[in-house]
């Protein structure tokens, strides 16, 4: 893994996300919020748990190691955690840059949410956010299939880089 393969993996993300939002415009605030039996009940509740994942993770490249996840109640709706999310992404995409080649390697500590202590480098982190970010999204399709919503365009990586080519 290199920076130019991290840096890809970023603008992937956030190209999915960005899919991801797009579909969730036009739901009610009763259809985002309705609980749909899934891992984080509902709609809001999922995207909710992928920005705070996020944000946990970052916190703890600088040091401070959360407690626990935001709560849904941090946000008033979908909308609120799409701005912050926005806002955070130049955060994500900041600290990457400045890394550079070598800083990826670097191995950063960390207290779990559990309380477990644990150490990784830091790519291995970035990967993490990316793939439990695609989970979840694909959870998020299924529960707008559920609601007859029309989902998101796809959100495939091959459809990134066809996107690109």
């Amino acid at each position: 893994m290199n920076l130019q393969d991290l840096t890809t993996l970023l603008e992937f993300h956030y190209w999915a996300r960005d899919r991801m939002f797009e579909a969730l415009e036009p739901l009610t605030s009763e259809e985002a919020n309705r609980d749909m039996g899934n891992s984080f009940t509902s709609i809001r509740d999922t995207v909710t748990h992928l920005y705070a994942a996020e944000w946990a993770w970052y916190s703890r490249w600088h040091g401070m190691s959360p407690a626990s996840l935001l709560s849904s109640d941090t946000f008033a709706d979908l909308a609120a955690v799409r701005s912050a999310w926005a806002e955070h992404e130049a955060k994500m995409r900041a600290f990457l840059d400045s890394l550079g080649e070598i800083g990826i390697t670097r191995v950063i500590e960390f207290t779990l949410l559990s309380g477990q202590q644990g150490a990784m480098p830091f790519w291995q982190m970035l990967q993490h956010i990316v793939n439990h970010a695609s989970y979840h999204r694909g959870q998020v399709t299924t529960m707008l299939r559920q609601l007859g919503a029309k989902p998101a365009a796809s959100m495939d990586m091959v459809a990134f880089y066809r996107t690109r080519s």
